[in-house]
């Protein structure tokens, strides 16, 4: 599901799911040419759960070698769940979204390690400044209309969330139920997609390396009709914290009717910025200019499920 590189040491991770060895993750020490799986990946006993997919994996600080937020302190040779989230006292509340219970979101703040956010679907967002001892939910402000109380504490489906390194109190997400900013670590939240997208309902986000105002997303026209919406693929872009967004399409196709998932998007940190995502389609397209020209750079791919940016 998620694929990213370890720019401590160069090691290659990859989250995946097989039918003969479940979900587990794979590391690569030399680029690519020779894959490890790590042989310990799963939930206690105890807990009555078992694991079906692994979402997402985040390095930890340069300071941290070895440590990888998904449950590992040996470079991802071994993995142990984590008991403060896997047992939240909200845990009752949490239901599992169309892509079973997933923690596809795991944000570190840059100065202080110990300061964690993560997005859990469907539980919401969770915040930890102790190393991940203890978790306090952090969804004030966000919708859930699919229950009768439509801003519960815990039970949201949050699609993606992202944390800026400038500016590490300023969140965003791309939530089931819209688009959010955050500018105080997630203690609220305030709502951006009726400021000119066509559509609230979307999976990946996108934010500027440098410029904590200008984030993108990739809306599609509902849960019950995921494909992109207006039959374009079109990217949105905001450059004023949500307040307004335009489409960004130079270069992409319309007519065009296609999906791009929570992973499949992300951004480098050169000058201009470029901008990356893939389609379930195949497709990869690469803006080097902040989303004003689009280039297709791979086509007739199998799905697209992780994009990530890396170089020499």
């Amino acid at each position: 599901m998620h694929a990213i590189e370890d720019r401590r040491d160069g090691t290659l991770y990859c989250c995946a799911a097989t039918y003969a060895y479940g979900a587990t993750v794979h590391r690569s020490p030399d680029g690519g040419r020779r894959w490890e799986r790590a042989l310990e990946v799963g939930l206690p006993p105890e807990s009555g759960l078992a694991l079906e997919r692994t979402w997402h994996l985040r390095p930890g600080p340069e300071s941290r070698p070895g440590e990888l937020w998904l449950g590992s302190q040996d470079g991802g040779r071994t993995f142990q769940a984590l008991p403060a989230i896997l047992f939240h006292p909200t845990r009752e509340r949490w239901q599992p979204g169309a892509g079973g219970m997933c923690c596809h979101s795991i944000e570190i703040h840059p100065a202080h390690p110990d300061t964690l956010v993560i997005a859990i679907s469907a539980a919401g967002a969770f915040r930890s400044e102790d190393g991940g001892d203890t978790w306090t939910p952090i969804n004030r402000g966000v919708l859930a209309d699919f229950f009768p109380d439509s801003y519960p504490e815990v039970g949201h489906c949050v699609h993606k969330l992202l944390m800026h390194r400038q500016r590490p109190e300023r969140l965003w997400q791309q939530n089931h139920c819209g688009v959010y900013r955050s500018d105080d670590g997630g203690a609220t939240w305030i709502r951006l997609d009726e400021n000119g997208l066509p559509s609230r309902f979307g999976f990946p986000i996108v934010i500027h390396p440098r410029d904590p105002d200008t984030a993108y997303v990739i809306p599609e026209e509902a849960d019950v009709n995921r494909v992109t919406a207006g039959g374009r693929l079109g990217v949105y872009r905001t450059r004023d914290a949500g307040a307004s967004w335009q489409l960004v399409a130079e270069g992409l196709p319309a007519p065009a009717w296609t999906g791009v998932l929570r992973e499949a998007a992300a951004s480098d940190e050169l000058e201009p910025a470029g901008i990356y995502f893939g389609t379930q389609s195949g497709s990869v397209y690469v803006s080097p200019d902040e989303g004003d020209t689009w280039i297709e750079a791979a086509r007739q791919l199998p799905p697209i499920l992780s994009v990530e940016v890396t170089w020499a």
